[in-house]
């Protein structure tokens, strides 16, 4: 990424009340980017978008991604050249709960968004669609998936997100094909940060839990994930545009931006770690029984984005749940969150890459 070349670039983001969303409005914003967001309500209460007083630089329009008519009104008047699409259904378990919302959402959503672009014209010079590290069909490899591994999914969630990638290769290949708008797909892995607050998510459970004096209850801790600290796909991200804005059809493919190999660790070494830098006799136990079906082993391999867009982590998973536990001791000490959030964003600007 190079934080200059985004200064008043017209940036058009779906999902930008969520956590990734509202990570990505701080970042755009310390860049000097101006921005548009369209998306539901902020999912939680509390959420990191009302907190940080996000809607006061960004331009809002609420509404969801399945009313195409408002959203292609919406990509119209935003004049943008840049979209990044991470509008989503974004929990396993509630798609089980929920199947048809998350198709909707996700798949449709995604057509929707699309089509916005393509009824927009060229005036849209570069899009990314987020998906999932968990677009793959999961074969319980202890090797990372590349991008030209299946696609597939067990849960309707995982499977959504399998969609909404051959959706838009689908979309590239019949619309975009010569046109001076690039599209791009990007899979990222278990993002973690401060100002998570979503149901059945492993951050957001320890801390609530934390903060009672409880231990946090968990389900699969021997599971196997690409934890990365937030702000490290989000860096992807906007690396991948400024190749799709500058060298258009190039980069017009999936990416991968996961972390270095000994990132992907199990959940127990996160919720160790988290609790460790809680202190004050923070724990947790697993919990026994049944469960909705969730992937033993994900991990993913990114030598594409590091050797093609010269990407790297700049974080290591002990340096990012070291930022969220900090994040989170600061929100309950009801210190400012902007502040709070701006000043990660700017120690991790400093930083260098990992090799």
């Amino acid at each position: 990424m190079t934080p200059a070349w985004w200064r008043d670039r017209r940036v058009f983001i779906t999902g930008h009340t969520g956590f990734k969303g509202a990570w990505l409005c701080l970042l755009l914003n310390r860049l000097g980017a101006k921005i548009r967001g369209y998306s539901l309500e902020p999912p939680t209460d509390p959420s990191l978008f009302a907190l940080a007083g996000i809607g006061d630089f960004v331009e809002t329009h609420h509404s969801d991604i399945r009313n195409a008519e408002q959203l292609t009104d919406a990509v119209k008047r935003s004049d943008a050249e840049i979209v990044i699409h991470m509008a989503a259904q974004s929990l396993v378990r509630q798609s089980y709960h929920d199947p048809i919302g998350t198709y909707s959402t996700n798949l449709m959503g995604t057509v929707n968004l699309l089509e916005a672009v393509r009824q927009t014209g060229e005036g849209v010079r570069a899009v990314v669609v987020v998906t999932s590290d968990k677009c793959y069909e999961n074969r319980e490899s202890s090797e990372g998936y590349l991008e030209t591994a299946a696609l597939g999914g067990h849960d309707p969630y995982s499977n959504s997100k399998a969609c909404a990638e051959l959706a838009t290769d689908a979309y590239r290949r019949s619309f975009f094909d010569g046109s001076t708008t690039a599209i791009a797909t990007a899979r990222a892995g278990n993002v973690i940060g401060g100002g998570d607050w979503a149901k059945d998510r492993l951050i957001p459970d320890l801390v609530t839990a934390f903060a009672a004096g409880k231990p946090a209850v968990i389900r699969h801790p021997e599971s196997i994930r690409p934890w990365q600290h937030v702000l490290d796909p989000l860096n992807g991200y906007l690396t991948l545009l400024e190749k799709l804005r500058e060298s258009g059809r190039d980069f017009a493919e999936a990416w991968n931006f996961g972390p270095i190999t000994d990132d992907a660790q199990p959940v127990r070494w996160i919720a160790d770690e988290m609790a460790k830098q809680w202190g004050g006799g923070a724990g947790w136990e697993p919990v026994h029984g049944r469960h909705p079906h969730e992937t033993a082993c994900l991990k993913l391999d990114a030598s594409k984005a590091v050797s093609r867009l010269n990407w790297r982590p700049r974080t290591n998973l002990a340096t990012g749940v070291k930022w969220t536990a900090k994040w989170y001791a600061a929100w309950h000490a009801q210190a400012d969150v902007r502040e709070i959030s701006e000043r990660q964003i700017d120690a991790y600007l400093d930083l260098p890459g990992i090799d």
